[in-house]
């Protein structure tokens, strides 16, 4: 029976690579010369340091550039409260991972009410869902991509 996961999910390598380029573009760029700004990466989440409020806003702007062009969804960024201490000011961005209990719901709730021929199961943070025909799976698919659920979806293992 063909089946997909439905997921959501950030791959630390890409993460990496993006929060590299974004250091790079802060070396690079003229109005960052001689002012002490940095990304630091633990697991998924990046801390934003710099010496102003507005430069810390710019700074997570070309992070959100640089998740883009790694093919990373902005969407996945939690940015938190900018706080300032002494004369750094720093903001902590975490990147969601996996689905929470709620949006898993209403992600089965949408599938159910389109009336397809499919079933939809939660698996802790991600969503299996299986069907006698592969043409049902891909139209639940693309009813998913059409929805604006506030989290960037994948789907993962398709099997025929």
């Amino acid at each position: 029976m063909p089946s997909f996961d439905v997921v959501s999910e950030v791959d630390l390598h890409d993460l990496t690579n993006a929060v590299d380029q974004a250091a790079r573009i802060i070396a690079n760029r003229f109005d960052f010369k001689g002012v002490q700004a940095s990304f630091e990466r633990d697991d998924r989440r990046v801390v934003i340091a710099a010496e102003a409020e507005f430069q810390v806003t710019q700074m997570e702007d070309m992070l959100r550039t640089a998740l883009i062009k790694c093919d990373i969804d902005p969407a996945a960024m939690e940015g938190g409260d900018i706080e300032t201490s002494g004369k750094v000011v720093r903001q902590t961005v975490v990147l969601r991972h996996g689905l929470d209990s709620n949006l898993c719901k209403t992600i089965v709730k949408r599938i159910k009410d389109a009336k397809m021929k499919v079933q939809a199961q939660i698996q802790g943070d991600q969503i299996r869902v299986t069907g006698k025909k592969r043409d049902d799976l891909q139209q639940v698919i693309s009813l998913l991509r059409e929805e604006e659920l506030g989290a960037p979806l994948q789907y993962a293992n398709f099997r025929d």
